[in-house]
């Protein structure tokens, strides 16, 4: 948690930096990301390793962190996949969106998170220090299990899993 990461405004302007854990005390908005895999008709997902500072055993997208101090989305992107996941892939950008939560325990999550979409289906390996699992799941079978149980997944994820896979569920629609 020691990572400076880019401080910033609602229009993702960058304002300053500051270390991790201070962002995530203080409530300051910062700059992250999320990586969405996708292939098929599935997405991968990863349960969050529950030695996590937050959200830990919880259900999420296969890639999220933070660009650090003088990093662009262009090379943080690749470089947490291959940290995360073991691999990089081509990434689109799909949308961004703003949220705050407050946890349990009083750290507070207030990202201007930037959503990525990839094409994948070769080989992974798994961070323990990231993940303690990941699987494929049918999209069909995620927008079900999010509306059902969605206290089994992240707080990003529960706002911008529905917009990925209304994205993907139309454009699989057009190609029938």
């Amino acid at each position: 948690m020691n990572d400076e990461i880019i401080l910033v405004d609602i229009f993702d302007n960058e304002t300053g930096h500051t270390d991790k854990a201070n962002a995530h005390a203080k409530g300051l908005l910062h700059r992250a990301f999320s990586v969405f895999v996708v292939h098929d008709g599935r997405m991968l997902i990863q349960k969050r390793s529950r030695s996590k500072y937050h959200s830990g055993g919880l259900w999420t997208n296969a890639c999220c962190s933070h660009p650090r101090e003088g990093e662009s989305l262009a090379d943080a992107v690749p470089r947490r996949m291959i940290e995360e996941l073991g691999f990089s892939s081509p990434v689109r950008e799909c949308f961004s969106f703003v949220y705050r939560h407050v946890f349990d325990d009083g750290l507070i999550e207030y990202e201007f998170d930037h959503v990525f979409l990839t094409d994948y289906s070769g080989d992974y390996a798994i961070n323990p220090d990231e993940a303690e699992e990941v699987k494929w799941i049918a999209f069909e079978e995620l927008a079900e299990d999010l509306r059902t149980n969605p206290e089994a997944y992240t707080v990003w994820f529960q706002t911008a899993a529905p917009e990925i896979l209304k994205q993907l569920i139309e454009k699989n629609k057009r190609r029938v």
